[in-house]
């Protein structure tokens, strides 16, 4: 076309646009485009808001918001909130008077550690009394705690960020990623043969390093920058945690009628920004194990991120398997489990503090790590969260694992497998009382439908023995560890004598939980509870 036919064009439309713009004050035509912009981004905010939180919680959080505005509703609102965290309280308050606020003025030297005996003497009771809690079995003065106790000792002051200079704890985390990873498949041909990893701290920051991992990992695939996870609700609480500190949209799914991750639901959720699954090998809830390879064959199809959470079952669910044991597929001999966490300090039987997250390849863990080559303090490189690692944490863990051997965790699975089945047929037995799911493995959650089951958790609680509070359904578990192997009868027992005194006497008992428990779960503003957990914590730590 004439490139003047084109300008004849341009000035015709320029003088019919000018001519009509002209009935119009020049304020307005500046005003409107930047208040349609303005409300453009309200509404896309909003839309944001309700996509994020669903259309209830985002109606409920704009009503709870509105009748704060009444006069004397939010002071009200508080009043009471106050009165459940002071309740929850109540105990730890008094016991933090006379806690030391500065260093004494002359040092204890080895009598510190007369001090520490005589506090030591007011921890409650947990030699089989706590649910999970204490993994390894007998007393303190039994070999096993001697074992990693003496190799905690004697590592002390290593650290394997230096690693040219402890050579002996790097080489120590070496192995047990190794022999861990032995036991979760990377022995097998369809593990690809380059399974790695690292220890760390706990299952919590296995699972954060998973996310964090699995984020940089897909947006350097796929382009993700907003990026989403997709999680059953018997996920664990970790994966909120990762969402928070990565910034990513957590979606947390109902699970099926047997409790398991819902796998049609789970791909109802898919989209082009997410980044991962989770499934978990048994959920710490109740003990079942998530359908694995069917969850495998979905990341696959998407091409994204399947992280497996076998914090609870990695030192188990292999021993049991071979004990004859039927065991669905959990590691990475199923295709598309692409990380896995494990926690060594659990049936692992090693000191507190001792983790190990696995990957599928080093492709995938290179993002993990943190290099900086900015900083005028040198070139530095992480693998973890932590920069300085405790190695007689390391050392303990091989000392463990070492130690015990593949027959000496047959042993031990083999006994706490059968206390749990025990306990489990214990429960089975009091009629008012009924199992969530059917387990897999060592978490037995039960229920009542006739009952207040927190009120039975308060008077077991009365009776010194330490349990979880569930909810969705409203029901409390018992972690079955070594320590409880020798008492599942006193378990039943009090269990029967609990369900009893509430059947005779319904109702709370004085300084009990049950109440606030029972409220919580039934409170439609989950904003309120989350900041009656918030101010609750504030109040302890």
């Amino acid at each position: 076309m004439d490139s003047s036919v084109l300008t004849s064009q341009f000035n015709h439309f320029r003088t019919t646009a000018n001519s009509f713009l002209s009935q119009y004050e020049p304020l307005a035509l500046i005003l409107v485009p930047l208040f349609t912009l303005f409300v453009a981004n309200v509404v896309r905010s909003v839309f944001q808001v309700f996509c994020d939180k669903g259309v209830k919680a985002t109606l409920l959080g704009f009503f709870m918001n509105f009748i704060k505005l009444i006069p004397g509703v939010k002071s009200y609102i508080d009043a009471e909130k106050q009165k459940v965290v002071d309740k929850m309280q109540s105990d730890g308050k008094s016991k933090r008077d006379g806690w030391k606020t500065e260093l004494p003025s002359t040092g204890l030297g080895t009598s510190v550690l007369e001090k520490m005996k005589e506090e030591k003497r007011n921890d409650a009771v947990w030699q089989g009394k706590c649910s999970g809690t204490v993994y390894i079995g007998g007393s303190e003065s039994s070999e096993h705690f001697y074992v990693i106790n003496e190799a905690c000792s004697m590592f002390a002051h290593t650290n394997p960020l230096h690693l040219d200079v402890f050579q002996s704890v790097v080489r120590f985390e070496a192995e047990v990623v190794a022999m861990t990873a032995a036991l979760l498949g990377s022995k097998e041909k369809a593990s690809g043969g380059q399974i790695c990893g690292n220890m760390t701290s706990g299952g919590t920051e296995s699972i954060l390093l998973a996310v964090k991992s699995s984020r940089d990992y897909m947006k350097s695939k796929k382009g993700i920058t907003r990026p989403e996870m997709i999680i059953p609700e018997s996920g664990h609480s970790a994966y909120d945690k990762a969402a928070q500190y990565f910034n990513i949209k957590l979606w947390r799914v109902p699970v099926n009628k047997n409790f398991q991750a819902d796998v049609k639901a789970i791909r109802r959720y898919i989209n082009k920004n997410t980044i991962m699954i989770v499934g978990s090998s048994p959920g710490f809830p109740h003990g079942i194990i998530d359908p694995i390879e069917e969850l495998g064959q979905l990341a696959s199809s998407f091409g994204i991120c399947f992280h497996v959470d076998l914090c609870l079952g990695g030192f188990v669910l292999p021993f049991a398997r071979e004990l004859g044991y039927d065991i669905p597929p959990y590691d990475f001999s199923v295709k598309g489990v692409t990380s896995i966490s494990v926690d060594v300090h659990k049936y692992g039987l090693a000191p507190k503090g001792t983790s190990i997250v696995l990957y599928r390849n080093h492709e995938i863990r290179k993002n993990q790590f943190v290099a900086v080559t900015e900083w005028s303090g040198g070139l530095y490189v992480s693998p973890t969260i932590a920069g300085s690692r405790p190695g007689s944490l390391i050392a303990g863990a091989w000392a463990a694992m070492m130690s015990l051997g593949k027959e000496g965790y047959l042993e031990h699975t083999k006994a706490i497998m059968e206390g749990s089945k025990r306990l489990q047929k214990g429960i089975e037995d009091i009629s008012e009382l009924f199992i969530i799911g059917k387990p897999d493995m060592t978490i037995v959650a039960f229920g009542s439908k006739v009952l207040d089951i927190f009120e039975v958790n308060d008077i077991m609680s009365s009776k010194g023995w330490h349990l979880n509070a569930l909810q969705r359904p409203n029901s409390i578990h018992i972690c079955v560890t070594l320590q409880h192997v020798p008492v599942v009868d006193d378990f039943i027992r009090d269990l029967k004598e609990s369900v009893e005194t509430v059947k005779q006497n319904p109702g709370p008992i004085s300084g009990g939980l049950a109440p606030i428990y029972g409220a919580a779960g039934k409170m439609p503003d989950r904003g309120t509870v989350r900041e009656l957990l918030v101010d609750y914590m504030d109040g302890t730590c």
